[in-house]
């Protein structure tokens, strides 16, 4: 497909280096102008994470407009076909493009993925960029959940608060896990993604941790996954039955693989327990994310912690 000399098409495997280029000039050029700091540091390498990590778990699933007139990348979206959905992964428009409608072309095409599959697209998207607010509610996207974006600098030696209840019930998952996972979180939002919990749970790249909380009756209470990468510091995604079984799983994570970090955390604006729990650990709200939904979206319960990598949607 060709407009005004922009192509959209697949990524290809040679390309990887760049679309992180894009990524991390696209990323840091508004970050930048907006609130006057940048999201990624240390070279466009460490935006690599993000071409190996989606096309290992859904290759060929990367939307790229190429500029026709010398092969230059004005724009990528990664997108993760899921059992009950469609997520809209990370996307961008390089600064030399803004303004030239290349989020919008993308933005349509995935839509289209999407109703091929007869599937809701999901996204996680930021509620201090209005633009893209915009760009996603005229595409019919509804706004579901808010979230507020927390960061919390982890000392060497952990947290230095008391840990809270339910510690004791936490443990690293299992392979048998995934399918667990899935279904809770299915439960709990209405989504299932068994297949990225495993890869989670595989950790081949060594990047990522994955725990679970058990019930009194044996079963899953809870689970949160984290990734810990230049590219990417985050907890997430994760879901909970209950406040108390979010702040175990948060403390547990943090102390098993986050310390002398400062990973970043999607905590739902309406969980006040959790939220002022964590300001005891000396958490900081850093940006608003919205949960926004094209199409049908199952009510959400218990505690949902969404994350950038992979999207949850």
């Amino acid at each position: 497909m060709a407009d005004g000399g922009i192509q959209l098409r697949r990524l290809r495997p040679e390309q990887w280096d760049a679309v992180a280029e894009l990524i991390y000039d696209s990323t840091n050029a508004w970050y930048r102008e907006k609130f006057g700091h940048e999201v990624f540091a240390g070279g466009a390498e460490v935006c690599r994470l993000f071409p190996e990590v989606y096309e290992a778990l859904d290759p060929g699933c990367c939307i790229v407009a190429e500029d026709t007139g010398g092969g230059r990348l004005a724009g990528s979206c990664f997108y993760h076909p899921r059992d009950t959905h469609v997520s809209l992964g990370i996307m961008n428009a390089h600064p030399d493009y803004f303004g030239q409608g290349v989020a919008g072309r993308i933005l349509a095409e995935v839509i289209a993925v999407a109703e091929a599959e007869g599937k809701p697209l999901r996204l996680v998207s930021s509620a201090m960029n209005l633009d893209s607010f915009s760009l996603y509610t005229r595409g019919g996207f509804v706004p579901r959940a808010a979230f507020q974006d927390m960061s919390i600098a982890v000392p060497e030696g952990g947290l230095a608060q008391a840990a809270p209840g339910g510690v004791d019930r936490v443990r690293d998952a299992r392979p048998g896990d995934a399918a667990a996972m899935a279904e809770l979180e299915f439960e709990l939002s209405g989504i299932r993604r068994e297949k990225d919990f495993a890869y989670f749970i595989d950790n081949a790249a060594g990047i990522w941790g994955a725990q679970v909380v058990e019930g009194e009756g044996g079963g899953l209470d809870g689970f949160l996954c984290s990734v810990r990468h230049a590219g990417s510091h985050m907890l997430g995604p994760g879901a909970m039955r209950a406040e108390e079984d979010a702040a175990a799983l948060v403390y547990a994570e943090l102390d098993a693989r986050h310390r002398g970090g400062s990973p970043v955390f999607l905590v739902p604006v309406d969980r006040g327990d959790l939220v002022r729990t964590l300001y005891g650990w000396g958490a900081r709200n850093c940006e608003l994310h919205l949960c926004q939904v094209r199409g049908g979206c199952p009510p959400m319960r218990g505690v949902t912690m969404p994350t950038f990598m992979p999207e949850t949607g």
